[in-house]
């Protein structure tokens, strides 16, 4: 891998890993368009720590917040049953389904789940899923000539329940087009929850799996073509680039609908297929590419 190469992805990594668009899908798009090797799996879990140091620092307050309630939790009963303490365990809860099937769906997620056919249905399926949860949402807030306006839930309802179909819906992102916000947006705003509260904790959810993947990764690096000094180059790139989109997508989420996103999803996914269904593009690009 290039140092342009990396540098490319780094920007891709950061601009896309927040919007509910797929960062590991643009990844291996990017590298496909371009006629660039797959930069895999090992690659882009390594990138998101970059983009994860980024939610580290927008959101310090919060996570220093919640890191010592819970601590204080492990000692004090009475701590139990604060809200910040109870976010920590719901975290950690959230973050068993990626990590067992991560685990276990291992080669399936460097190998077959990086075809092209597959990232373009998930584009397009995801992407719908996204818009019918939006709608939803939207339709609760904004109410109706018959409809009264409903009261959505915030992080202060998160339950066990809850937090565990989001740690599935998180875990629907090992597949390359789910979309790791995407997926964990999409269930909090089918449970009922307004758009900044399923933003947020899909950011806070993301930071246990996001690191353990990345660390995990991390002796893969250096075998293939993707070398040590690109890859952090990478990281470093999603970093900044990252810090910027996430500051810019939770002022957006606050007034906006997800709509732009959605029709950029199923657009995208329609593309891809016109591509391989011509031949202008094998579902494998990439694999061998020079």
């Amino acid at each position: 891998m290039s140092w342009f190469e990396s540098f490319v992805l780094g920007l891709v990594q950061g601009l896309t890993e927040f919007l509910p668009i797929s960062s590991s899908a643009h990844l291996r798009l990017t590298a496909a368009f371009a006629g660039w090797h797959d930069p895999g799996a090992a690659f882009t879990a390594i990138s998101q720590i970059g983009t994860e140091a980024a939610v580290l620092i927008y959101f310090r307050k919060d996570i220093a917040r919640i890191v010592s309630a819970w601590f204080r939790s492990l000692t004090d009963k009475e701590m139990r049953a604060d809200h910040d303490a109870q976010v920590g365990w719901l975290v950690i809860v959230g973050s068993i389904p990626i990590g067992v099937l991560g685990i276990t769906l291992k080669n399936q997620i460097e190998g077959p789940f990086r075809d092209l056919r597959l990232i373009a249905t998930t584009l397009i399926v995801m992407g719908i899923v996204l818009g019918i949860a939006d709608r939803l949402a939207a339709r609760d807030e904004d109410g109706g000539k018959h409809r009264a306006v409903k009261e959505r839930k915030t992080l202060k309802d998160l339950g066990i329940r809850d937090g565990l179909i989001y740690g599935f819906c998180q875990a629907m992102a090992l597949i390359p087009g789910v979309s790791r916000s995407g997926a964990t947006i999409s269930g909090g705003l089918l449970m009922g929850y307004t758009r900044e509260s399923a933003a947020r904790y899909s950011f806070l959810l993301a930071i246990p799996a996001v690191l353990a993947s990345g660390a995990y990764e991390l002796k893969d690096v250096g075998e293939g073509h993707v070398s040590w000094g690109p890859t952090i180059f990478a990281t470093i790139v999603a970093f900044f680039v990252g810090y910027a989109v996430i500051a810019w997508f939770m002022k957006f989420i606050t007034t906006k609908s997800f709509m732009p996103f959605v029709y950029y999803r199923v657009a995208l996914g329609i593309l891809i297929f016109i591509l391989v269904s011509t031949g202008a593009l094998s579902p494998h690009a990439g694999d061998s590419a020079g």
